[in-house]
């Protein structure tokens, strides 16, 4: 069943907006001029510096634009063969999200959860510690789930989910790969769901934002990658 058909006009909206809009802000010279301006210091690097990071998904997570609660820019630059430790998992976000491979390819798979058959995982519920960003795996017992598409997106390939849609996505090549990613922010939940057939989790993963420095120097790396593509 594609996913369209599963949502009310309203969330099929923000997802054929975002992906719109994502597919038009992730041209490769366009997003190569926004990324070289603020890797020169430009905007509030302090402030972007602070909510960047290195997901556990083993991508680096660089804002570019905070548009406040219902829409944040970023980029996400993933690198071949990084090791993390929520490279297996199977997860949904809080709200409808849209990205844009610009450089490299991933591969992505869908699933569904279900009563029996498919593949046996352990689920936890993921939210936000209280009094600091890290996340928090709250494990709500064993699940079953089914794979039920599995797609690769090449550099100019969009694609848009809504929050509930479960899936795990990864850089396929000896690349990196660079993505823009939009945060719609519409009907945010309060936590995620994540799958994981690879062993329990910790209670909690530190969220670790990066210095300004470290910022932007992720930002020159990238800009640099952009231009040799």
């Amino acid at each position: 069943m594609s996913h369209s058909r599963s949502l009310s006009a309203g969330a099929h909206d923000t997802v054929t907006a975002a992906r719109a809009a994502v597919a038009e802000l992730g041209s490769p010279d366009r997003l190569l001029e926004l990324i070289a301006e603020l890797a020169s210091g430009e905007g509030d690097p302090g402030a972007c510096a602070e909510l960047s990071y290195r997901h556990v998904l083993g991508f680096d997570k660089l804002l570019l634009i905070d548009g406040g609660p219902r829409h944040m820019l970023r980029a996400h630059f993933w690198h071949p063969g990084a090791k993390a430790i929520g490279a297996e998992d199977i997860h949904n976000h809080r709200s409808p999200l849209a990205s844009y491979v610009v450089r490299g390819r991933l591969t992505m798979e869908l699933y569904e959860a279900r009563d029996d058959g498919g593949i046996t995982a352990d689920q936890y519920e993921e939210s936000l510690a209280e009094g600091s960003a890290d996340w928090r795996l709250r494990p709500t017992g064993p699940a079953r789930l089914r794979l039920t598409h599995t797609g690769q997106y090449a550099a100019g390939s969009a694609y848009a989910l809504p929050a509930h849609t479960l899936h795990r996505a990864w850089c396929d090549t000896d690349v990196p790969t660079v993505t823009l990613f939009l945060e719609t922010g519409a009907g945010r939940r309060r936590h995620t769901d994540v799958f994981t057939a690879a062993g329990p989790h910790p209670g909690a993963v530190p969220k670790v934002p990066l210095q300004v420095p470290e910022y932007l120097g992720a930002l020159n790396d990238l800009a640099e990658s952009l231009r040799s593509s």
